[in-house]
């Protein structure tokens, strides 16, 4: 296998796994499928550092799409 065809591999198996099925979301896929801005996201992810819904890999910030969705539900403002 060539190094090109892994990366189209790996590339290709995040494509295909709907949004909606993803236990993780990146700030960007979170902004697209909540409609919530990427800085009001990433105060969010601040504010709540310690909160279940987030992950953080280095400086990465993941999250937990389930657990955030419960959160939207309970908030009302955000």
């Amino acid at each position: 296998m060539l190094l090109n065809e892994a990366f189209d591999t790996k590339e290709n198996i995040t494509n295909t796994i709907p949004v909606w099925k993803r236990y993780t979301l990146t700030v960007t896929e979170a902004a697209e499928y909540y409609h919530i801005g990427e800085n009001k996201l990433r105060r969010i992810a601040e504010e709540h550092s310690d909160a279940d819904f987030i992950i953080l890999n280095g400086n990465r910030v993941l999250f937990k799409r389930e657990r955030f969705e419960a959160f939207l539900d309970r908030a009302t403002v955000i």
